[in-house]
């Protein structure tokens, strides 16, 4: 027997602060709200141990910020389904397709998010989140006084690095090539800073520590040379890819695959709507992502565009 198709005024894909800020005001605002994840809730901010930048928190954990965020939302009448991936969006008619069920709904908010660009090396995944991060604006005050890495060379690696800076004793910036990709201007700031000091022709071949980032291993390009370097945070800067892969040919996105959107976070198809960092826009936070679901869900709630 085939389950019948739930229907909803309002579907949220991804369950990130940007998709759960849009849960809590469409429940607010007294909309049938479904919210899918292919995972648990949370996004990325679910791995970093300590949250500091979020406006009203002191301190928190991403867990704890996200617990927090999921019981708004659910309180409110939210319907949280997790482990469910979507596997088909038909965005012009507002069915989506599950490993486990059909929804239609009449709005639509898309909060996949993105995801990094990984070195796939040894020792990457084990020390996430204890010496190895993604985001410098999120984990640099956590590394004062101590020498950090940097994996990359074009601009998000170097302004990261710049960023670093102002916590670290030493970045190193280490990059494949012997010339960075960066623009001008931040090459200039880097070659000038007397804290940044750049390995070039190398790559990572594992990142080593037991409780926490203690060396990488690096393999020189030119004489496959390995060397051990010591330090205590690895930055990894080499791209980053938005989880927009399901709704191509549908929707408008730059060459990279980031939705574009309009100030009220809606797309070129009328209902539908993209928030967070599946989004094209300048900066990626937790603030931001939650100010997109913010606009994203009123948007919906009340039928613009």
């Amino acid at each position: 027997m085939v389950n019948p198709m739930e229907e909803y005024d309002t579907i949220i894909i991804g369950a990130g602060p940007a998709g759960l800020t849009a849960a809590i005001y469409s429940s607010r605002e007294g909309q049938k709200t479904l919210l899918l994840d292919k995972a648990v809730p949370g996004g990325q901010i679910y791995l970093s141990s300590i949250v500091e930048n979020y406006p009203g928190v002191k301190s928190t954990s991403g867990a704890a910020l996200i617990s927090t965020m999921v019981g708004q939302a659910t309180s409110f009448g939210t319907k949280i389904k997790q482990f469910e991936e979507v596997k088909e969006a038909n965005l012009k008619e507002k069915i989506i397709k599950t490993d486990r069920g059909e929804y239609k709904s009449k709005s639509i908010i898309i909060a996949t998010g993105n995801r990094w660009r990984k070195l796939n090396v040894p020792g990457e995944e084990e020390l996430l989140g204890k010496g190895v991060s993604y985001c410098a604006t999120c984990d640099g005050p956590f590394f004062k006084n101590q020498e950090v890495a940097v994996i990359g060379g074009g601009d998000s690696a170097i302004e990261e690095g710049l960023h670093l800076t102002k916590f670290a004793n030493k970045v190193y910036i280490i990059h494949r090539r012997n010339e960075l990709r960066a623009s001008k201007r931040l090459q200039d700031l880097a070659f000038s800073n007397p804290k940044i000091e750049f390995i070039w022709n190398s790559e990572v071949s594992s990142i080593n520590g037991n409780a926490n980032v203690e060396s990488i291993t690096l393999k020189n390009n030119n004489s496959n040379e390995e060397t051990s370097l010591a330090l205590s945070g690895a930055f990894i800067f080499i791209g980053m890819l938005p989880n927009s892969e399901i709704f191509k040919g549908q929707l408008e996105t730059d060459p990279r695959g980031y939705i574009l959107t309009g100030e009220w976070m809606q797309t070129k198809i009328p209902g539908v709507y993209a928030a967070g960092d599946v989004r094209h826009s300048p900066l990626k936070q937790v603030t931001t992502a939650t100010s997109d679901g913010t606009v994203s869900a009123v948007s919906a709630s009340r039928g613009q565009f």
